[in-house]
């Protein structure tokens, strides 16, 4: 299978959603992949299912990633993705491990790797501001995003956005033109940027 798909990986509150957002209104062929969820917490983005249902997937080899988080589970299948494309969209993903991205390179896209950065601050205000019910978990979940990007600053991307430094709506844009541009992963200098 051909196409482009996009992925946008960053902290808690850093901006997926509204970017997400953001794109499928500029143009509609844009559509957020929404993940197996297997537990508690909110179910708008996610197609939700059971533990076992997610066992059987990964069993069967029809998964591309898993991961838990938050008190759940969370999958992306390779049928859901296939099932965007054929629709004639492009797939935008939200990750929150760098393994994650990895492993979406084993489905046959050409992936534009997107990485959104916020400081703390950002996402404590951000999480407040929407009244996370867990929003220490959000905190938490911060400081494992930048320890897991230190831990893998080798890996390329296309694209490092500061979503504490550009509106939803540039974002989206810059995206959108990586994407038609064919804007190939690179590598980035992390530690300066998360420092």
């Amino acid at each position: 299978m051909t196409g482009a798909g996009v992925i946008l990986y960053g902290p808690p509150a850093s901006g997926k959603d509204t970017i997400t957002a953001q794109l499928a209104q500029a143009q509609q062929n844009f559509a957020l992949f929404e993940r197996l969820k297997a537990g508690p917490g909110r179910t708008t983005g996610y197609r939700p299912t059971t533990p076992d249902h997610i066992e059987r997937l990964a069993q069967a080899g029809a998964l591309l990633y898993r991961n838990a988080r938050y008190g759940a589970e969370y999958a992306i299948d390779r049928e859901g993705v296939s099932a965007l494309l054929e629709s004639g969209q492009v797939p935008v993903l939200h990750m929150g491990q760098v393994a994650g991205v990895v492993a979406l390179a084993a489905y046959p896209l050409r992936w534009l790797r997107v990485l959104l950065w916020c400081p703390l601050e950002t996402t404590e205000n951000r999480s407040a501001e929407r009244g996370d019910k867990d929003a220490e978990a959000r905190v938490k979940a911060w400081h494992e995003t930048r320890e897991d990007l230190l831990a893998n600053a080798q890996e390329p991307w296309s694209l490092v956005l500061r979503t504490d430094q550009l509106a939803p709506v540039e974002s989206a844009q810059a995206i959108a033109a990586a994407l038609r541009d064919g804007l190939m992963p690179r590598p980035q200098n992390i530690p300066e940027l998360i420092k």
